[in-house]
C-alpha cells in the first residue's frame, strides 16, 4: 500500500518500574493507511493506550520503530518531536488534560495559538467547534465549572481544532451519554470522509467499535486479530 501514513515495526515497550518487568507492547507490526477510521480494542492491560502513546511519540519504545507520514519519530529529539506533534497529530486523552486556568475556548484555541494562526481564524474555528460539540455558551467556563462529559467534549474539540492529519483518541467517548457520543463520532466521521483525517481510537466502547472501519484486537501486548469490518 503506497498510502501508509502510520507504520510500526517490531514495536515493543517494557516497563521496569516494579519488581517484575511488564511487557506492555510486544513486537507490534501495524500499518495504517491515510484516512482510516480504526479502533484498537482489547481487555484492560492489553497495551492499547501504550501503543497509542508510542504512535504519538508520547512514549519511547524499548525496541522497534515508529514512522509517521514518512518520518521516523523513534529517536527524534524532544524539541523536534514537539513541533512534529503540533503540526501533525491531535490527541484526545482519557484524563482530558485540559489546562485548568484556561477557559473552554482558550483550551480549544491553544494549539492554533502555538501554530500562529490568525486571531480571526482561531475565533471562527473555536465558535464552530463549541457549537458542533454541543457547548455553545460554555466557552467562558473553566474546566472545574464543567462536568466530566463537558470536559471530554472540550478535549475532543481541542484535538480537532488545528485540523491535524491524525487524531489519536484514548477512550474519547468515556463519560458521555449516547446522544453526545453519537454527535462527536458524527463530527469525526465527517472529518474522516471529507478531509481524509486519519483516526485511531483506543476504546472499550461498542459505540466507537461499531463505527470503526477496521478493528485491531490486542491481547497481552500483541495483535491477536486485525480485521476490516465495513
Amino acid at each position: 500500500m503506497n498510502n501508509i501514513v502510520i507504520d510500526t515495526n517490531n514495536l515493543s515497550k517494557t516497563y521496569n518500574e516494579g519488581p517484575v518487568p511488564v511487557e506492555a507492547v510486544k513486537d507490534v507490526d501495524l500499518n495504517i493507511a491515510k484516512g482510516e477510521f480504526i479502533a484498537l480494542v482489547g481487555p484492560s492491560g492489553s497495551g492499547k493506550t501504550t501503543l497509542l502513546n508510542l504512535i504519538g511519540g508520547l512514549d519511547h519504545p524499548t525496541n522497534g520503530n515508529v514512522v509517521i507520514d514518512g518520518t521516523d519519530i523513534t529517536n527524534m529529539k524532544e524539541n523536534k518531536l514537539i513541533d512534529f506533534r503540533l503540526n501533525h497529530i491531535g490527541f484526545v486523552f482519557q484524563a482530558y488534560n485540559l489546562i485548568p486556568v484556561l477557559t473552554a475556548e482558550e483550551n480549544i484555541e491553544f494549539v492554533m495559538l502555538l501554530q500562529k494562526q490568525s486571531k480571526e481564524e482561531r475565533k471562527k474555528r473555536v465558535e464552530q467547534l463549541l457549537d458542533e460539540v454541543g457547548l455553545k455558551g460554555k466557552g467562558k467556563s473553566r474546566p472545574t465549572e464543567l462536568s466530566g462529559g463537558q470536559q471530554q467534549r472540550v478535549a475532543v474539540a481541542r484535538a480537532l481544532a488545528s485540523m491535524p492529519k491524525f487524531v489519536l483518541a484514548d477512550e474519547p467517548t468515556a463519560n458521555l451519554d449516547s446522544t453526545t457520543a453519537g454527535n462527536l463520532l458524527d463530527i469525526m466521521e465527517k472529518l474522516n470522509k471529507e478531509e481524509g483525517m486519519t483516526f485511531v481510537f483506543s476504546t472499550h466502547d461498542q459505540r466507537v467499535i461499531d463505527r470503526a472501519k477496521r478493528v485491531v484486537t490486542l491481547v497481552d501486548g500483541r495483535i491477536a486479530e486485525d480485521k476490516t469490518v465495513n
